[in-house]
Order: structure tokens, then C-alpha cells, then sequence
């Protein structure tokens, strides 16, 4: 990856540097307030160098454990011998030992350093680069910004992630008193879109079943009339009129911007150690509800037909409609990993004045892709 690195380097003695407390300074101009802030800094540094490595040796055992009670599980269904069990225990002991001995030399070797050589900071930096993202995840849009703190202590203990979210489906209107049977407009015909963008955030630190999930979409629900009929406008009232002509296409799209809030219920699976934690909800079932809000952006009509002199015609209406400015409604989702079942429901009528009050309704599917 090409990288183009720009380093800002100040050597000021309170503030920024590159080793400003390295045994380079002298007994003779050190003063005893920067030797005891020296001495601070690095038994704050050694406590977390060794809170690391305990959690290191924490997150091992633990695994050792977990692989044992797998191992007398597949025993005691009759899936291996206890000779094969007895194998299978000293290999995972064995591995999990050359772990916990990597983990702590390396951290023990770094506690060496900090205490040979103090406190080591790195200088503040602006990175512009082309490709992926940065081990630490800090490139957004191939710009990163680091003041060199994250290098001392890097932590992915992240409760927020973003998602693309695209859906797809069939479209209906409800009205008092009249079922989809009922209804004026083709049940295969009339479909749905949406796209966008969701964060997930869990409610809680250390618990992964509940998230809080919000973002913004675009909307788009389409309605096509049964009959040969088009949609007209008749004063504040719009209704459904016959065409004079063969219709090849009718069909009226509402565009919308909503924001959409959910609160996701479902199992999630703890992922890494120490620091380095994450809840996984790969492969897991999911349920979301909640609802949405925002602006219809504008309605159009769409029609195509025969003029009666063998010529196609394709027509586009815009506006006039009278259709509701603000949209507002329900929705949920029941899925399993990154993909559901997906409905949604308006419950703000579509046309502001008419008699009957119609609420576009929506079945689909859905997917969150991260």
C-alpha cells in the first residue's frame, strides 16, 4: 500500500516528543518533579503491561477449559475413546502452555524496556494512504489522523459498528374495511427498494443481546393500479380513473428519506481478549423492532401506452398528488445472520385529503452487510 506520511515533530518538553523521558537526559539538568513524573509514568506503564499479561494468561486458561469440556462432552456421547480423549488433552495443554509462554515473553521483554529506557512516546502524525484500512482501524475515508497515544495502548473494545443496509419485496396500501384482496393495485406488481446505512450500538459494555440499531435510508414504494387505471387528482381528492388507452404501464413511486430505529434482540458470541474485545453476531438469529421517520422526497406517475397510431408513448408525471410530506411508521425484521424477513408499515396515509385513507405496507426481505 502507497503511503504518503507527513510528520510533525515538536520538541517541546512538556507537551509533544519523541522519547522526552529516555534516560538521554542527564542526572545533572534532570529536576526532581520531572524524575518523580519519570518514575510515575513508568509504574503506570508496568501495572498495565502487567494487567495485560495476567489477562493474557486469564484468556488462555480459560480456553483451555473450554476445550476440555468439549473434549469429555464428545467422550461421554461415545464419539471418541478415553485413550483418544487423554491425547487430545495433553495436545491442547501443550499449546495453550507455548501461549501463555509467547504471550508473557514478549510482554516481559517489553516491561524490560520501559524499565531500561522509560516511557517511550511516539511522534504525532497525519497519514493519507490508498487501500485498506489500518490495523488499528483508524483510516476513515483513506485519511487517518494519530496522535501517537493509540500506539502505547491500543484498544478495539468497540460497541459500535456500521452496516449497509439494502431491502426488497412486495407493496401493498391497507384501508379501513378492505383487504389485500380487495385491493386496487397488483399485489406482484406493486414492490419496494430501500438503501442505506445503519449503526448498531450495544446497550450494554459487556453483554452483546441487545442492541440499539439507527441510520438513514431511502425509500422507495411503488403502486400499480389494477384495471387500466391511472391515479388523477379531482380537487384535494386523488382517485383511481380508467385510461382511455391500453395501458403497457401504470405505476405511481413514492421517494423517501427516513430514519429508521430499532432496538435488535439475539445471541452474540465474545470474541478476543483483554482489550481486543468484540461481540460477534455472525451466524446467530436476530429480531429487530421499532419504526422510522422522515420527508417524502417526491412522488412521480409513470405510464406507457398504445396512442391508438401504433406509437408508444411513455409518460412521466411529477408531483401534484397531494401525497402526505411527512412519513412516519413501524417496521421489523427476523433474521438470522445477515439476512431477514423484513415488513413495514405507514402509518401516516398516503394522500393528505382523501375519503378513504390508504397506509402503504411493505414484505420483503432484508440485508445488513457489514
Amino acid at each position: 500500500m502507497r503511503k504518503i506520511i507527513l510528520f510533525a515533530l515538536v520538541a517541546n518538553m512538556g507537551f509533544f516528543g519523541q522519547n522526552v523521558y529516555a534516560q538521554d537526559i542527564s542526572e545533572e539538568t534532570e529536576t526532581q518533579a520531572q524524575k518523580e513524573f519519570r518514575d510515575k509514568q513508568i509504574k503506570e506503564r508496568i501495572e498495565y503491561l502487567n494487567q495485560k499479561k495476567a489477562d493474557a494468561i486469564e484468556y488462555e486458561k480459560n480456553q483451555l477449559k473450554g476445550r476440555v469440556s468439549y473434549i469429555n462432552r464428545q467422550l461421554e456421547k461415545g464419539k471418541i475413546t478415553a485413550e483418544e480423549a487423554e491425547v487430545q488433552k495433553k495436545e491442547i495443554a501443550t499449546y495453550i502452555a507455548k501461549n501463555i509462554d509467547y504471550k508473557t515473553t514478549i510482554i516481559d521483554t517489553q516491561i524490560a524496556l520501559v524499565e531500561r529506557n522509560g516511557v517511550q512516546y511516539q511522534p504525532s502524525q497525519v497519514e493519507i494512504g490508498f487501500g485498506g484500512e489500518d490495523e488499528d482501524g483508524k483510516r476513515v475515508f483513506g485519511i487517518a489522523i494519530d496522535n501517537g497515544e493509540g500506539r502505547r495502548k491500543v484498544n478495539h473494545h468497540r460497541r459500535t459498528r456500521s452496516d449497509f443496509v439494502f431491502a426488497f419485496g412486495l407493496n401493498n396500501a391497507l384501508a379501513d374495511g378492505r383487504s389485500l384482496e380487495d385491493s386496487p393495485y397488483k399485489v406482484a406488481g406493486s414492490r419496494f427498494a430501500e438503501l442505506g446505512v445503519a449503526w448498531t450500538t450495544r446497550v450494554f459494555e459487556n453483554s452483546g443481546w441487545l442492541r440499539f440499531k439507527y441510520g438513514f435510508s431511502f425509500q422507495f414504494n411503488g403502486l400499480k393500479p389494477t384495471d387500466n387505471r391511472i391515479f388523477v387528482r379531482e380537487g384535494d381528492q386523488v382517485v383511481l380513473q380508467e385510461f382511455e388507452n391500453n395501458l403497457d404501464k401504470s405505476k405511481l413511486r413514492l421517494g423517501n428519506l427516513v430514519v429508521p430505529v430499532h432496538f435488535e434482540f439475539g445471541p452474540s458470541k465474545r470474541k478476543g481478549e483483554g482489550e481486543d474485545i468484540r461481540f460477534s453476531t455472525h451466524n446467530k438469529f436476530k429480531i429487530g423492532v421499532g419504526g422510522y421517520a422522515g420527508l417524502n422526497l417526491g412522488t412521480m406517475q409513470k405510464l406507457k401506452f398504445d396512442n391508438g397510431e401504433g406509437n408508444d408513448v411513455k409518460l412521466k408525471q411529477r408531483g401534484g398528488f397531494n401525497t402526505n410530506s411527512f412519513v412516519y411508521g413501524l417496521s421489523g425484521y427476523l433474521g438470522y445472520d445477515n439476512v431477514g424477513l423484513y415488513v413495514k408499515y405507514d402509518l401516516n396515509p398516503i394522500f393528505k385529503d382523501n375519503l378513504v385513507e390508504e397506509r402503504n405496507i411493505s414484505l420483503g426481505l432484508r440485508f445488513d452487510l457489514d
